[in-house]
């Protein structure tokens, strides 16, 4: 659980979103039908997963990129809402694509999601929607939900890429997917019990949404 990742994998990453990012953004058109269910139903996974973390007062967004999120999680009038990232430029980036009344209500500052630069118990809850999904290596994973357990008090909400009915797909950055039976096995190696969860496509395991709570 102490086991450092090399910073490498969290800026390969940050390069990766920040190049796909870049290519929407020029754009022009609205997003395709496509697009729009596929966040609708995002959306509505999110927010399931936080009536089910019993709607947090306090929340971390981390490795947020853009803040896709940012306009749901502010939905509960008072949550406060803070969000980090490894990159600086992409959190600037992310100013430019929301109000101003939505931008007061996110603190933004930029950190490892390996090392979050706040105290333990600092927060209710932890979400993170993108970076998690990326980490095909278990000590990786282990030592994310180890700071994870740090920082939040309550609840995590993580979004996963499993290995289950469709062939698995190997990650740019490390390797194959994790199973079910496997990423569930380490949540309650870092001290998570299993809330609940949610299937992007009901039934079939490719991207599925964990709410996870402290077992102590």
């Amino acid at each position: 659980m102490s086991a450092q990742p090399p910073s490498a994998i969290e800026l390969e990453i940050a390069r990766r979103y920040d190049r796909e990012h870049a290519r929407v953004c020029l754009q022009p058109q609205a997003p395709g039908l496509a697009g729009r269910l596929a966040l609708w139903r995002e959306e509505r996974l999110v927010r399931n997963a936080l009536k089910v973390a019993g709607e947090p007062g306090l929340i971390l967004d981390v490795a947020c990129g853009v803040g896709r999120f940012w306009s749901v999680l502010a939905e509960h009038a008072n949550r406060v809402i803070l969000a980090t990232d490894p990159s600086q430029d992409i959190l600037d980036h992310a100013r430019t694509h929301h109000p101003q009344s939505l931008l007061k209500r996110v603190k933004t500052f930029q950190s490892s999601a390996f090392s979050i630069g706040l105290s333990e118990n600092a927060v209710d809850c932890i979400f993170c929607m993108q970076l998690f999904q990326y980490l095909t290596n278990p000590e990786h994973r282990l030592a994310m939900l180890g700071e994870f357990y740090r920082v939040s008090r309550d609840t995590v909400i993580v979004a996963v890429r499993l290995d289950g009915r469709f062939k698995a797909a190997r990650s740019r950055v490390e390797g194959p997917l994790p199973g079910k039976t496997e990423v569930e096995s380490e949540f309650r190696q870092a001290g998570f019990r299993l809330l609940s969860h949610q299937d992007f496509f009901p039934g079939c395991a490719r991207m599925r949404i964990y709410v996870l709570g402290k077992t102590s």
